[in-house]
């Protein structure tokens, strides 16, 4: 419901959420940065007070900035993040560091299910973490930090959806996407959805042809539909559409049946 670019009159604006159903639950995968949330749903006619869960992928603004007016609206869904997305988090340009962080008043509210790595919810949703360090992370993280120096993204999580067809659902994939994918392939997932912070919103650049070279020569091993949106920005999304036939963009209103 919320994404960088559209092909229709759907309202777009840099962040993202997802509206997931599932045999058992109405999801928010992220809620963006506004109440750009508020005004597509209202526009797609899904109805929020519906939504049973919230998965907050990591601790960005562009990802959970209108998670406090949900909150508001929405007295029943439980939200679940890693505990350490309500540290202080970063962007710098230069000398400048601009707080890209989601509000820390949010963490002690009582629908917040707090985690410290990955966690099972039920037999259909489980969230996994990719913590340490790994090769093909994106150049565009050096600008991004925590608290305490440059940001490890162990605030960030991604969800595995159980089903006769497995999906993986991600943010940014700021631990790299090829990194995100080996730690899911014990679930066999045949469709990803997602971003892979290959493009910087700041600087408005994209990483080396090298490091999209490399991503897309691991992607083309794997047996799984491609879509992707957000932070991969247009440039890597026409490099792997070049390489990968199963690579497809994820418009803001796009509907996808799996």
């Amino acid at each position: 419901m919320v994404e960088n670019r559209s092909n229709s009159e759907i309202k777009t604006t840099h962040g993202l959420s997802l509206y997931i159903e599932t045999a058992g639950h109405k999801i928010l995968f992220d809620v963006g940065p506004d109440n750009t949330l508020f005004e597509n749903s209202e526009t797609l006619g899904i109805n929020l007070l519906d939504i049973d869960t919230v998965i907050l992928s990591h601790g960005h603004m562009d990802h959970g900035g209108a998670l406090e007016s949900f909150l508001k609206l929405n007295r029943n869904a439980k939200v679940y993040a890693q505990r350490n997305a309500f540290n202080r988090h970063y962007a710098k340009r230069f000398l400048f560091k601009r707080d890209i962080g989601i509000p820390k008043s949010l963490e002690h509210h009582p629908r917040m299910v707090l985690l410290d790595g990955d966690h099972l919810i039920n037999d259909e949703l489980i969230l996994f973490t990719t913590p340490g360090i790994y090769k093909y992370r994106s150049t565009a993280n050096n600008m991004l930090y925590s608290g305490s120096g440059k940001d490890d993204f162990s605030h960030e999580q991604n969800l595995i959806i159980r089903s006769d067809s497995t999906v993986l659902i991600i943010g940014c994939g700021h631990a790299g996407i090829v990194n995100v994918l080996e730690r899911a392939m014990e679930y066999n997932p045949k469709v990803c959805v997602g971003g892979y912070h290959l493009w910087n919103p700041s600087s408005t650049k994209t990483v080396p042809d090298k490091l999209l070279d490399d991503i897309s020569r691991e992607l083309t091993k794997l047996d799984i539909k491609f879509y992707t949106c957000h932070c991969t920005g247009r440039k890597a999304y026409e490099y792997f559409t070049d390489r990968l036939p199963n690579m497809s963009y994820l418009f803001c209103g796009k509907t996808i049946e799996i």
